[in-house]
Protein backbone atom coordinates (compact mmCIF):
# COMPACT_ATOMS: atom_id res chain seq x y z
CA UNK A 1 0.00 0.00 0.00
CA UNK A 2 0.97 3.21 -1.24
CA UNK A 3 0.58 6.38 1.08
CA UNK A 4 -0.25 9.65 -0.70
CA UNK A 5 0.67 12.70 1.20
CA UNK A 6 -1.33 15.96 0.18
CA UNK A 7 -0.52 19.26 0.65
CA UNK A 8 -1.41 21.03 3.97
CA UNK A 9 -4.13 23.25 3.53
CA UNK A 10 -4.53 26.28 6.24
CA UNK A 11 -7.11 28.54 6.26
CA UNK A 12 -5.23 31.82 8.34
CA UNK A 13 -5.62 35.33 9.19
CA UNK A 14 -3.69 37.96 6.64
CA UNK A 15 -2.21 41.26 7.77
CA UNK A 16 0.20 43.65 6.25
CA UNK A 17 3.20 41.34 6.08
CA UNK A 18 0.95 39.53 3.84
CA UNK A 19 -0.04 42.48 1.21
CA UNK A 20 3.04 41.77 -1.33
CA UNK A 21 1.51 38.15 -2.11
CA UNK A 22 -2.07 39.29 -2.02
CA UNK A 23 -1.15 41.88 -5.00
CA UNK A 24 0.79 39.38 -7.07
CA UNK A 25 -2.66 37.09 -7.19
CA UNK A 26 -4.87 40.62 -7.48
CA UNK A 27 -2.74 41.81 -10.56
CA UNK A 28 -2.42 38.47 -12.19
CA UNK A 29 -6.39 37.46 -12.24
CA UNK A 30 -7.83 40.76 -12.76
CA UNK A 31 -7.71 44.21 -15.67
CA UNK A 32 -8.66 46.75 -12.77
CA UNK A 33 -7.31 45.08 -9.35
CA UNK A 34 -7.30 46.43 -5.78
CA UNK A 35 -4.13 48.42 -4.97
CA UNK A 36 -1.91 48.30 -2.38
CA UNK A 37 -4.02 51.02 -0.67
CA UNK A 38 -7.02 49.11 -1.15
CA UNK A 39 -5.31 46.19 0.97
CA UNK A 40 -3.63 48.53 3.40
CA UNK A 41 -6.51 50.73 4.37
CA UNK A 42 -8.62 47.43 4.87
CA UNK A 43 -6.13 46.00 7.56
CA UNK A 44 -5.87 49.01 9.00
CA UNK A 45 -9.53 49.74 9.28
CA UNK A 46 -9.83 46.27 11.18
CA UNK A 47 -11.57 44.37 7.78
CA UNK A 48 -11.45 40.74 8.62
CA UNK A 49 -8.75 39.37 5.90
CA UNK A 50 -7.78 35.79 5.31
CA UNK A 51 -5.89 33.18 3.44
CA UNK A 52 -5.93 30.01 2.17
CA UNK A 53 -2.57 28.32 2.01
CA UNK A 54 -1.70 25.15 0.25
CA UNK A 55 2.14 24.21 1.53
CA UNK A 56 2.93 27.48 2.21
CA UNK A 57 1.78 29.11 -0.88
CA UNK A 58 -1.14 31.95 -0.75
CA UNK A 59 -3.92 30.32 -3.50
CA UNK A 60 -6.86 32.42 -2.46
CA UNK A 61 -8.09 34.94 -0.19
CA UNK A 62 -11.22 37.09 0.88
CA UNK A 63 -11.60 40.47 2.82
CA UNK A 64 -14.68 41.01 4.84
CA UNK A 65 -16.25 43.99 6.48
CA UNK A 66 -18.44 43.42 9.46
CA UNK A 67 -21.08 46.16 10.51
CA UNK A 68 -24.23 45.04 13.31
CA UNK A 69 -25.92 42.45 12.07
CA UNK A 70 -24.91 42.37 8.14
CA UNK A 71 -21.32 41.73 6.56
CA UNK A 72 -19.87 42.83 2.64
CA UNK A 73 -17.47 40.44 1.17
CA UNK A 74 -15.14 43.13 -0.27
CA UNK A 75 -12.98 40.94 -2.42
CA UNK A 76 -12.51 36.95 -2.76
CA UNK A 77 -9.81 36.12 -5.68
CA UNK A 78 -8.23 32.76 -6.33
CA UNK A 79 -4.59 32.80 -8.58
CA UNK A 80 -5.49 31.41 -11.85
CA UNK A 81 -4.09 28.47 -11.70
CA UNK A 82 -5.84 27.37 -8.48
CA UNK A 83 -9.34 28.59 -9.61
CA UNK A 84 -11.43 25.43 -10.24
CA UNK A 85 -10.27 23.57 -8.00
CA UNK A 86 -12.75 24.62 -4.69
CA UNK A 87 -10.83 26.76 -3.40
CA UNK A 88 -13.48 29.46 -4.00
CA UNK A 89 -16.08 27.55 -2.32
CA UNK A 90 -13.72 27.02 0.68
CA UNK A 91 -12.83 30.65 1.29
CA UNK A 92 -16.42 31.66 0.99
CA UNK A 93 -17.59 28.96 3.11
CA UNK A 94 -15.14 30.05 5.52
CA UNK A 95 -16.43 33.94 5.15
CA UNK A 96 -19.58 33.25 5.93
CA UNK A 97 -18.50 31.61 8.83
CA UNK A 98 -16.49 34.49 9.80
CA UNK A 99 -19.59 36.91 9.51
CA UNK A 100 -21.82 34.67 11.75
CA UNK A 101 -19.45 34.50 14.31
CA UNK A 102 -19.30 38.17 13.82
CA UNK A 103 -22.65 38.55 14.90
CA UNK A 104 -24.17 38.71 10.71
CA UNK A 105 -27.21 37.58 10.11
CA UNK A 106 -26.70 38.44 6.24
CA UNK A 107 -23.95 38.48 3.82
CA UNK A 108 -23.98 40.87 1.23
CA UNK A 109 -21.96 40.88 -2.08
CA UNK A 110 -20.63 43.09 -5.82
CA UNK A 111 -19.79 40.99 -8.12
CA UNK A 112 -19.28 42.41 -11.96
CA UNK A 113 -22.02 40.43 -14.39
CA UNK A 114 -19.01 39.43 -16.61
CA UNK A 115 -17.76 37.22 -13.82
CA UNK A 116 -19.35 34.45 -14.54
CA UNK A 117 -16.86 32.17 -12.54
CA UNK A 118 -18.00 34.23 -9.66
CA UNK A 119 -21.65 34.42 -10.08
CA UNK A 120 -21.66 30.26 -10.65
CA UNK A 121 -19.96 30.33 -7.34
CA UNK A 122 -22.24 32.40 -5.61
CA UNK A 123 -25.11 31.14 -7.04
CA UNK A 124 -24.25 27.56 -5.66
CA UNK A 125 -24.39 29.21 -2.08
CA UNK A 126 -27.74 30.44 -2.71
CA UNK A 127 -26.68 34.20 -2.66
CA UNK A 128 -29.56 35.86 -4.36
CA UNK A 129 -29.57 38.81 -6.64
CA UNK A 130 -31.11 42.01 -4.68
CA UNK A 131 -30.01 45.02 -6.54
CA UNK A 132 -27.72 46.35 -8.90
CA UNK A 133 -25.34 49.05 -8.80
CA UNK A 134 -24.60 51.16 -12.12
CA UNK A 135 -21.10 51.72 -13.70
CA UNK A 136 -20.17 50.32 -10.15
CA UNK A 137 -16.74 48.77 -11.92
CA UNK A 138 -14.18 50.32 -13.92
CA UNK A 139 -14.07 48.19 -17.41
CA UNK A 140 -12.24 48.49 -21.01
CA UNK A 141 -15.03 50.42 -22.55
CA UNK A 142 -16.14 52.96 -19.33
CA UNK A 143 -17.86 51.42 -17.03
CA UNK A 144 -19.36 47.89 -15.67
CA UNK A 145 -22.71 47.37 -13.37
CA UNK A 146 -22.28 45.53 -10.32
CA UNK A 147 -25.05 42.90 -9.05
CA UNK A 148 -25.76 42.94 -5.75
CA UNK A 149 -25.85 39.69 -4.21
CA UNK A 150 -27.15 38.95 -0.84
CA UNK A 151 -26.86 35.54 1.33
CA UNK A 152 -29.35 34.55 5.02
CA UNK A 153 -26.62 33.59 6.91
CA UNK A 154 -29.77 31.66 9.52
CA UNK A 155 -29.62 29.22 6.32
CA UNK A 156 -25.70 28.30 6.20
CA UNK A 157 -24.93 25.71 7.80
CA UNK A 158 -21.19 25.87 9.07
Amino acid sequence: MSAVLRPRIEMLPLGHRDIDEMLEVEQAIYPFPWTRGNFVDSIASGYSAWGCRVAGELVGYFVLMLALDEAHLLNLSVAERHQGLGYGARLLRHAMRVARQGGAKTLLLEVRPSNRKGLVLYRHFGFQQIGARRGYYAAEAGREDALVLQHALEEFSA
